[in-house]
């Protein structure tokens, strides 16, 4: 018996050693699933590299007033969790830390009014919340942010009221924390600046009007040396000189160098000749190419050379350098030529796009391009056209070109009509007239593969609005502003994953050339379209709710492609053309266009640059939508919360290869609408509720009479053979 109760004991012992042991297995073992369909709860790949990777310390301080009220108490469950997972994913320089900044009264630490002026010392300060406390709906007080410091820089998230993209909101501000210093240092080997440039072209630059030229590798390698002082040495610089005329026709052709050719220049003793010269700044494999030499024709002096100068050059070495290793990264967009302004200017009828820069300011710095005054900076992964109404010359739409071909990605919302206000004065109640808009761009674009139709989609999937009491209320369908379904939506594409509604305002339909797309080995894809009950808008135009009415023949109605993302490596149109020439500006004479020079003494003529790019250097990007409605406040919001606000966002970020982050946004959408079924499925869902229900119930009824009239036959033949024995 002793015997038997001492195993007992062990067994016992040995089962509170096991608990004890899975239990401090747990403490640092253990497993999660995430089942969600958008794995919303589990960090995203860029989420877990930005931790990953960090050269120095980064804290996130949490400022959380404690028992909030639902749903702010999910808000900080969540937080912490999402914490928890950052601190898994990250490395020994990742910390985060929750301060008390609950008042003594509620039940707050002695530290919570040291903490709170910490927090104000952040830029973190209180909000006011709704609470109901004994029945009574009360105001409160409550801080819910949080800071994230990392070195000198800190970063801050005051309001934190919905954990709706909350990662998102996390990730980038440790990323915009985690900038240039981290990037730089995680560097395995030095960005390469390459000045390439041919001794003959030394030889003949007193010619062209370029006594600076033979001096530019010094000049060069004294840019390097003073941006290597802020960029830790990362930054190295050769100078290569091709001699020969397959070697020079092969860095032409790989790098889209200048190529230079001339005749023969007998009271100069230069014979005839070639060359190349050019810059690129490489690192992983990619390469951008900077163009230290530009040629243009000027009226009356034919063509004429400049060279870029050393501000140039250090601007467009450092914009290359951010934009290869990913840091800093700039989004231009056109200010000129009549587009959507950013900021209200006096005087304009339209309001500006405010929200799209507000969304736009917390990933990307944002560069103002006037093509009128200078061409599209260097470095730039995407250049942004909203709008344009004006005509661009022959000279800029070669810019837009050539960007394009360097390794630019364009992002156009176009309007195919312009619409013309009524001016002051007119009779009260006159309506816009909206008129056919010419730019060029349509050159570009068709020389591209695409064409935006003259028409307006209406839709009767669309926005449904209120109208006013005074008259008569009710609600007015706004045919232009159709809601894109989920079936519509192409969500094979990282910018519109997870997407499923959107609403579109002014929209015309694209049309793709087949032929041409195939013939250039561009691919188009298209991100959505409008619904089967969608008609154009043709012949005179007018947007007024009330004299829009869908028309009455069926086959009148199709749906229209809305938005197109074109790739690949785009020809130029102006491969087989001569450089146009740069319009002179009001009040600006020939000889004194961009600053020129006076002509050399030596006739130029025979002169030959090469400067033109026939395809894109590498796989470029092209997103069209003719609409730049998008951009403005009424359908973007500046919090980014809609799916709109999503979708420019994430078109954006896939211009700049950032697919990881496109994603990341938008797995968290609180926007998630029911399949809209269609007419036939609505019928026989009615048709089920209407008549099936009460089929079914009379049926189940029948059957448990039926099955209660065989077991009462059952019954009473069983009863029958006892009495027959």
């Amino acid at each position: 018996m002793a015997v038997q109760n001492k195993s007992r004991y062990i067994k016992f012992g040995i089962y509170i050693i096991l608990l004890v042991l899975l239990n401090v297995a747990g403490l640092t073992l253990y497993m999660r699933a995430d089942f969600t369909k958008n794995r919303i709860y589990s960090l995203s790949k860029v989420s877990r590299d930005v931790v990953s990777t960090l050269k120095e310390p980064l804290t996130i301080s949490v400022f959380f007033t404690k028992n909030l009220p639902a749903p702010y108490n999910t808000v900080e469950r969540y937080l912490r969790d999402l914490l928890e997972e950052y601190g898994l994913s990250g490395n020994r320089y990742f910390n985060y830390r929750f301060y008390d900044v609950t008042p003594l009264e509620e039940g707050g630490s002695a530290r919570s009014a040291e903490n709170q002026r910490l927090a104000s010392d952040y830029g973190i300060q209180p909000v006011q919340i709704q609470a109901i406390e004994q029945d009574e709906v009360k105001i409160k007080k409550a801080y819910m942010g949080l800071a994230i410091v990392h070195g000198d820089m800190v970063e801050k998230v005051p309001t934190i009221t919905s954990a709706d993209g909350l990662e998102y909101q996390l990730t980038t501000a440790m990323m915009k924390a985690n900038n240039k210093i981290s990037a730089l240092l995680k560097l395995e080997k030095p960005v390469e600046v390459k000045l390439y440039i041919s001794p003959s072209i030394r030889e003949v630059a007193p010619y062209m009007g370029l006594k600076d030229l033979p001096g530019l590798d010094n000049g060069v390698n004294e840019i390097v040396t003073e941006l290597n002082r802020t960029m830790y040495g990362k930054l190295s610089f050769s100078t290569v000189e091709p001699s020969g005329r397959e070697e020079i026709a092969a860095l032409a052709d790989e790098h889209g160098l200048m190529h230079l050719k001339w005749p023969d220049i007998p009271q100069s003793g230069v014979t005839a000749g070639s060359g190349v010269i050019g810059m690129t700044v490489e690192y992983g494999g990619q390469s951008m190419l900077l163009p230290v030499l530009q040629v243009f024709r000027v009226p009356l002096f034919g063509t004429q050379y400049t060279l870029a100068t050393p501000e140039e050059i250090d601007e467009m070495i450092t914009g290359s350098v951010e934009s290869l290793i990913g840091i800093n990264q700039s989004i231009g967009y056109l200010t000129s030529h009549g587009a959507l302004p950013l900021y209200g200017m006096p005087g304009s009828q339209t309001e500006p796009a405010t929200s799209f820069v507000q969304l736009l300011s917390r990933s990307y710095s944002l560069k103002q391009v006037d093509l009128r005054d200078g061409g599209i900076p260097e470095g730039l992964k995407t250049f942004v056209m909203a709008g344009p109404t004006e005509d661009f010359s022959d000279y800029e739409l070669y810019r837009i070109d050539q960007a394009l071909m360097r390794g630019a990605n364009l992002a156009l919302f176009l309007d195919s009509f312009q619409e013309i206000m009524p001016q002051q004065g007119n009779l009260y109640g006159q309506m816009p007239q909206y008129v056919p808009n010419d730019t060029g761009l349509e050159k570009l674009l068709d020389h591209y593969g695409m064409r935006i139709n003259r028409s307006i989609v209406m839709d009767e999937n669309c926005f449904t609005q209120r109208s006013p009491r005074q008259y008569g209320g009710g609600e007015q369908k706004i045919y232009y502003a159709p809601i894109i379904q989920n079936r519509n939506i192409n969500r094979d594409i990282a910018c519109m994953a997870n997407i499923k509604s959107m609403v579109g305002l002014a929209m015309s339909p694209l049309e793709i050339d087949e032929k041409r797309l195939a013939e250039n080995k561009i691919t188009a894809k298209r991100l959505f379209s409008s619904s089967d009950r969608s008609w154009e808008m043709r012949n005179n135009v007018n947007l007024n709710p009330m004299f829009i009415s869908p028309p009455a023949g069926q086959d009148e109605f199709r749906s229209y492609p809305l938005a197109y993302m074109l790739e690949g490596n785009f020809p130029s149109y102006f491969a087989d053309k001569p450089v146009p020439e740069r319009p002179a500006a009001p009040g600006e004479t020939a000889d004194a266009q961009d600053g020129e020079k006076p002509a050399p003494d030596t006739d130029l003529s025979g002169f030959e640059g090469t400067t033109t790019l026939a395809s894109s250097a590498r796989p470029g990007r092209i997103f069209v939508v003719a609409s730049s409605h998008l951009l403005r406040n009424n359908v973007l919001d500046a919090e980014g919360q809609t799916p709109n606000s999503t979708f420019v966002m994430n078109v954006l970020d896939v211009l700049n290869d950032r697919e990881d982050v496109a994603l990341m946004r938008s797995k968290t959408l609180s926007l998630n609408p029911l399949n809209d079924p269609q007419a036939q499925t609505k019928i026989f869902i009615k048709s089920l509720n209407i008549v099936g229900l009460p089929v079914l119930v009379a049926g189940f009824g029948l059957l448990v009479l039926l099955r209660r009239h065989v077991r009462k036959s059952r019954i009473e033949l069983m009863f029958s053979k006892r009495g027959e024995s």
